[in-house]
């Protein structure tokens, strides 16, 4: 495993006392390593979840199951690098021998990264984080989470409903888990005049693997013909 800088807590305190100066190089930093090691990513899937979720959980075995067929389609896997959902992710790319990457980041509780990354990087700061999902990503697949989650999945949603970013498949998988956020959406939000009833077609909710196969896909080939006429 490929794995670039330490981690700890004490360094985020150290970091916080630094100077402003001397923030700006570490941010430069993170943002120059990060897009030298993932430059060569073509077709990359990042998956979302929550760290919680042990191994004998029904959603980490099936994001397990999911990241070995994208795999098989010839998709790289992109995780926080952590523990749970993030752990099966890489084990699904882990275990079809595919690009396995974790973006790792320095918490005050420390995340271990998990063993099943061929690519490991270590960030300080979420923001140049996002920015190398956002990039190096063709498709989100958010699996059930937290506040991190939905931190996710809502800056991907707010970049492409501002078209900061193409848009790219924003797949949630468990109709159980994020029904009840999709109804308020549908209901509340738009009700209030907050979104437009078209801009909820940005997400797609599932419970069939194969059917996120297909959305990567379907995106995939649409992609191809974009580059063919660059």
């Amino acid at each position: 495993m490929k794995n670039r800088r330490g981690t700890g807590s004490s360094s985020i305190i150290d970091d916080l006392k630094g100077n402003q100066s001397w923030r700006i190089f570490r941010i430069i930093s993170e943002f120059t390593e990060g897009f030298d090691e993932l430059s060569h990513l073509r077709d990359a899937i990042s998956f979302f979840g929550s760290a919680r979720l042990e191994p004998e959980h029904p959603y980490y075995l099936k994001t397990v199951e999911l990241a070995e067929l994208l795999s098989k389609n010839d998709f790289a896997i992109i995780s926080g690098g952590g523990p749970g959902v993030m752990e099966a992710a890489n084990r699904g790319a882990h275990n079809q021998n595919q690009i396995s990457v974790g973006l790792n980041i320095e918490l005050p509780m420390e995340q271990k990264p998990n063993p099943y990354q061929n690519l490991s990087l270590n960030f300080r700061y979420f923001f140049v984080r996002k920015v190398m999902f956002v990039r190096y990503s063709m498709g989100y697949v958010c699996m059930p989470g937290g506040f991190g989650t939905l931190d996710e999945f809502f800056e991907a949603l707010t970049l492409m409903q501002t078209h900061k970013v193409y848009p790219i498949p924003l797949v949630l998988y468990g109709t159980d888990f994020w029904g009840g956020l999709i109804d308020w959406l549908k209901t509340k939000l738009v009700e209030y005049g907050t979104i437009s009833l078209e801009e909820m077609s940005l997400i797609r909710v599932t419970d069939d693997p194969h059917e996120v196969v297909a959305i990567m896909n379907k995106h995939r080939q649409w992609k191809n013909r974009q580059r063919g006429r660059e």
